[in-house]
């Protein structure tokens, strides 16, 4: 049966392409294809990181997309992961995927599937190389250098056949030398980013300046790339480094620190030359930071430089009402009062659960895995710090199903709440991740607003407050 639709498709991009090739439909592009074993009902495509339209799925999984006058370049689609593809006008390009095995199961025929089977193949061999990388990286840096450049040689040559087959245009060639190129520099920026925290030991070795050419071709301002995760991820990578030189951080930098990303914001304003890639960076720093940060004062500090970095209005917004929620979060804040659903099907406030020190965790019954991982840590927690109470709460909207969990898994109900309106109480905690814990005293006034219990300093920071 899947084989007969798959024709269908086929004869029908077929028969797009050729009414394309009569010029009877010059300017429309259609996408098609099949998702196998889905896990929603839709499929979204964005561009340049925004959502440019959402397809429903049909009872066979199928899902069709007409464009007219679309513009040449890097697209994207998501159905429960990630993949970019490229289009042109007037392509005819179907894609299947199956997403028990996402990445690998994909397949692309039609008009431009040639261009996108290429970028897949480049991906899919950036993966295999990751997993190579922890026993080249303790090499020394020639040594290092060496091993690359023979990965890079292996792509380099399906690059020139694919050119010498197809002759793809000059922005496709630009696009298919980035996949290849910059997975090659990210790879060099994080040996460099490793033999760096090494500087206080006897087995760091000086680097040569010629191991940085490839700097000298980086493009700060790519029109064609500025969405493209290979480029921007190591680009991300690159001003980490610029950072860590400019600090001179010594230890193997913290991410999460203010005077890092304070300063990879500068760095990147006074070096991206493409303003939408700009934006789009400094926004990714300021707002990781802020859900992170602690203090009032330093969020203050990252706002307004983002402030006067970004030119972009949503940006300014978004980020402002962030900031805004994560410093109601800080230390000497009262935790807000929300409402909260009990086992028996109650209403209780937050603040009036509060009666000792508490640690109050989040959880999904949607991650089987991280419910039990979770749950695990704080009985382990529990049992070195009797002090505190140990509440989680649930984020998901199912109350029936919440209760089978709690059941089921034998969790203690007197210590097990769910959210009344989670969409609520996302932007009151600035709830960003199920790993995000919040501590408290007995009087509700927030100790760490941003705390993660599988954290190695965790139990010094509980053991910490305890002995002040």
């Amino acid at each position: 049966m899947i084989k007969k639709l798959l024709l269908i498709f086929t004869l029908v991009f077929t028969l797009f392409s050729c009414k394309n090739s009569d010029n009877e439909f010059p300017n429309t592009t259609w996408i098609g294809g099949e998702i196998v074993n889905p896990v929603g009902d839709y499929v979204i495509f964005y561009q340049g990181g925004y959502v440019i339209d959402s397809l429903k799925l049909d009872d066979q999984n199928h899902f069709l997309y007409k464009v007219e006058n679309l513009k040449a370049g890097l697209y994207s689609f998501s159905h429960k992961e990630f993949q970019v593809f490229y289009l042109e006008p007037s392509d005819s390009l179907m894609i299947r995927v199956n997403t028990i095995d996402f990445d690998e199961s994909l397949s692309f025929t039609g008009t431009g599937a040639e261009r996108n089977t290429f970028l897949i193949e480049m991906f899919l061999l950036n993966e295999a190389e990751i997993e190579l990388m922890p026993k080249l990286y303790k090499l020394p840096p020639l040594d290092f250098e060496l091993a690359l450049d023979s990965l890079k040689t292996i792509r380099t040559i399906i690059y020139d056949d694919y050119v010498v087959k197809h002759e793809p245009n000059s922005e496709f060639k630009l696009v298919a030398k980035a996949s290849i190129n910059y997975d090659y520099y990210s790879k060099k920026e994080i040996y460099i980013t490793a033999n760096s925290s090494k500087k206080q030991h006897t087995n760091y070795i000086e680097i040569p300046e010629s191991f940085y050419n490839y700097r000298k071709d980086i493009d700060f301002g790519s029109e064609t790339l500025r969405s493209y995760f290979p480029y921007y991820r190591f680009l991300f990578r690159y001003f980490d480094n610029m950072a860590l030189e400019k600090n001179n951080e010594l230890n193997f930098y913290n991410k999460n620190s203010f005077t890092h990303n304070y300063s990879k914001i500068k760095i990147i304003d006074s070096t991206i030359t493409n303003d939408s890639l700009k934006n789009s960076m400094v926004k990714s720093i300021a707002g990781r930071y802020l859900l992170n940060c602690n203090s009032k004062k330093q969020q203050e500090q990252i706002l307004s430089l983002f402030l006067e970095v970004t030119t972009n209005k949503n940006h300014q917004k978004e980020i402002t009402e962030l900031a805004n929620a994560s410093k109601k979060l800080t230390p000497g804040n009262v935790i807000p009062n929300l409402s909260l659903v009990t086992p028996e099907n109650t209403l209780k406030t937050l603040q009036g659960i509060i009666n000792n020190p508490t640690v109050l965790y989040l959880w999904s019954g949607k991650s089987e895995k991280h419910c039990k991982n979770i749950h695990y840590r704080v009985k382990e927690l529990n049992s070195k710090f009797p002090e505190y109470d140990f509440i989680g709460i649930n984020t998901d909207t199912n109350y029936k199903n919440w209760i089978q969990v709690v059941s089921k898994l034998g969790y203690n109900k007197g210590k097990e709440y769910q959210f009344e309106n989670i969409s609520k109480a996302e932007k009151s905690l600035v709830i960003y991740s199920v790993n995000k814990a919040i501590i408290v005293d007995e009087n509700g006034v927030i100790i760490n607003g941003s705390a993660n219990l599988f954290n190695k300093n965790i139990e010094s920071f509980l053991l910490g407050y305890l002995n002040q």
